[in-house]
């Protein structure tokens, strides 16, 4: 009898990833991979809106009319967004570097955003004239007859005039100084106390410029020894963005729902 051996096959084993997994997990990776690089990307572009807030890094000119008054501001100068058009409007409110007098750039926002940084803004707003005398003008006629006290010694060599409580300016003081050839400089304050610290708009003053525009601006009461300063540099900044010429006669105006604080 013939004894055949049965020739025995090796037995291959499966690989343990097939070809057509490895396919499908590239695929997966690849699309991970383009999902991350647009999350990064759209997370830039909204890193970067956030980051202007309600800023914006634009030089563009708009030509914009205040009453009789024609001007041509920078938009990075201008603090809302709903303001940054051409055209006719109540007001206009500003915010601007101090002491360079400029606007918002992405290189200084922090000097924008930080609230704790009170000395580095001063805040413009542009409407017009609505009384006959700025503040300086309202010296005599009326804030001298609201105050109560002697005259005090002032910060800065200026005299300082305290209201009496229930004449709307409670808290408040008023800091006048002589200027030679011009009216009294004038201006409001909410002085800090020990308890509290100043804020970058507890000081205001207004100013007449152009035709019939009222100024009425805003700074920290740490730049008080720079009143002098101040004054100038805002009413040689707004002189220089006024269009000389007639003002456009644009019958529609953009409402603003911005508070006034008329002095």
């Amino acid at each position: 009898m013939h004894r055949t051996d049965a020739v025995t096959e090796p037995v291959r084993d499966a690989p343990l990833i097939s070809n057509r997994f490895l396919a499908a997990l590239t695929a997966v990776i690849a699309t991970l991979a383009l999902l991350s690089l647009g999350i990064s990307l759209f997370g830039k572009r909204i890193g970067e809106q956030w980051a202007l807030a309600d800023h914006s890094d634009s030089h563009d000119a708009l030509d914009i009319t205040i009453g009789i008054d024609r001007l041509r501001l920078a938009a990075n100068t201008i603090r809302f967004e709903e303001q940054r058009q051409s055209g006719t409007s109540e007001r206009v409110d500003l915010a601007l570097l101090w002491p360079e007098m400029t606007g918002y750039t992405r290189e200084n926002r922090r000097r924008f955003d930080d609230v704790s940084i009170a000395g580095t803004l001063v805040f413009l707003q542009l409407s017009q004239s609505t009384m006959s005398r700025d503040m300086s003008g309202r010296v005599e006629p009326i804030y001298a007859h609201l105050f109560e006290g002697a005259t005090e010694s002032g910060p800065h060599g200026l005299a300082l005039h305290r209201f009496r409580h229930g004449t709307g300016y409670d808290d408040e003081v008023l800091l006048t100084a002589k200027r030679p050839g011009k009216p009294d400089y004038a201006v409001r304050c909410l002085l800090p106390t020990h308890d509290s610290a100043a804020s970058s708009n507890d000081c205001q003053r207004d100013i007449h410029l152009g035709r019939d525009l009222t100024v009425l601006y805003r700074f920290s009461s740490t730049l008080l020894a720079d009143w002098e300063k101040i004054d100038t540099a805002v009413e040689t900044y707004v002189g220089s963005q006024i269009v000389t010429g007639p003002a456009s006669r644009t019958p529609q105006k953009r409402a603003n729902t911005a508070r006034n604080n008329s002095l």
